[in-house]
């Protein structure tokens, strides 16, 4: 079995667009569409973990006391 590349956020949202529009069609074998069901649930995965990720990242620039630019946590509304 050949090992899959593991797409960046960009790549994995454009298959999971792929993958969308081929069952959307319905015309794929319920065997076919299983399988790409699967993979596209674990993008939507991995696409979470990344976004969760970078959510983690982020910073809010506001003005401190002194009106300076301060960098505060990320606190996310989830």
């Amino acid at each position: 079995m050949a090992t899959k590349k593991k797409l960046n956020f960009e790549g994995s949202m454009a298959r999971l667009e792929e993958i969308v529009s081929l069952l959307e069609r319905g015309d794929a074998p319920l065997d076919q569409a299983m399988a790409l069901f699967e993979e596209g649930a674990k993008l939507l995965r991995e696409c979470t973990r990344q976004l969760d990720e970078a959510e983690q990242r982020v910073t809010l620039l506001t003005a401190g006391k002194d009106g300076e630019i301060v960098e505060e946590p990320f606190a996310g509304s989830g």
